[in-house]
């Protein structure tokens, strides 16, 4: 068999000219339209969940309460049952939050929504290390002695052998020496 020759342009034209080619696949719609709506109503269905209560925990409970708790956990209950919340407490503190629970569940439900949550499981355990609280501030620095505070603390320390010792005593002097100015400008 010899192979076929290729036709020429004017056979070529005729050739497209009859043959309906197809358009061009259109590309997929962005991802974040299809789930729009979706992720609207799962919300409305399950809620804001257990990290819109990590991140407001301290102005829900309050801030007594937030230093020994931290919300873990938004278990749903069944057949469209309230949820649970599960809360960390510091050792000791959980009976102290015992004792609260009904002020914990309505301040909860105050943020999530009328009988969102209707049980609090308290487990004890460590907290997480929490960030600077807004109302803390950042830790400021300490304002250095005069110099004749630190040449009357360094010479009463000068027969001490150096070393951690010395070091812990020279902080020890320092902060007394602050404190003492604070009660005096007050």
């Amino acid at each position: 068999m010899a192979p076929r020759p290729l036709p020429d342009l004017e056979e070529t034209r005729q050739i497209l000219a009859r043959r309906r080619t197809r358009p061009a696949p259109r590309p997929p719609p962005p991802a974040g339209r299809g789930l729009t709506k979706l992720i609207r109503d799962l919300d409305a269905r399950f809620g804001q969940g257990p990290g819109a209560l990590q991140a407001r925990w301290r102005e829900i409970v309050g801030e007594q309460i937030a230093r020994r708790t931290e919300p873990v956990k938004l278990v749903k209950g069944r057949n469209g049952a309230g949820a649970a919340l599960e809360i960390r407490v510091a050792g000791p503190a959980a009976s102290l939050i015992q004792h609260q629970a009904p002020e914990i569940l309505a301040r909860v439900n105050l943020f999530l929504g009328s009988g969102a949550v209707e049980r609090l499981r308290i487990v004890q355990g460590p907290l997480r290390p929490a960030a600077v609280s807004p109302a803390q501030g950042p830790k400021r620095r300490e304002a250095p002695l005069d110099a004749a505070q630190e040449a009357e603390l360094t010479q009463g320390l000068a027969l001490a052998p150096d070393g951690p010792l010395k070091a812990a005593l020279l902080a020890l002097g320092r902060g007394v020496l602050r404190n003492a100015q604070r009660t005096q400008r007050r």
